[in-house]
């Protein structure tokens, strides 16, 4: 990081710029027209009496108070289903299952799938070269 902070230091000493009159003429004429104009010319904020705020709020207390009683008195009654017992509603299966053999072919395809993989590796070392 101390590399870069001398490098940015030197940089910037190196820089060598000058500003012409008709340039700095131009821009004291642009701060002067951004000026702010005198404090008294300008119009007085409008303040708003408490009343206002007390209103506006009792207003929007009383909206939302219509507005969930609303909805809640429109809300449909649903019927309160009794709960279902799940183990008395299945029939009794009897599940005699037995272990697939199936490790022939699959290590059959795993072998394929090696040799596969190893003649493609030994094809990409011929193509790079090793």
């Amino acid at each position: 990081m101390d590399k870069l902070a001398k490098q940015l230091h030197d940089d910037a000493q190196r820089i060598d710029a000058s500003v012409s009159d008709e340039l700095e003429r131009r821009i004291e004429a642009s701060l002067r027209a951004a000026t702010p104009e005198l404090e008294g010319s300008r119009p007085a904020p409008v303040t708003r009496p408490p009343l206002f705020w007390w209103a506006s709020t009792i207003t929007g207390v009383a909206t939302a108070v219509a507005v969930i009683a609303i909805a809640n008195w429109r809300a449909p009654d649903q019927p309160v289903a009794p709960p279902v017992n799940i183990v008395a509603a299945m029939p009794s299966i009897d599940l005699n299952a037995e272990t697939a053999m199936l490790t022939g072919p699959l290590q059959q395809e795993l072998d394929r799938l090696q040799s596969d993989l190893k003649k493609a590796e030994e094809k990409v070392k011929q193509e790079i070269g090793l």
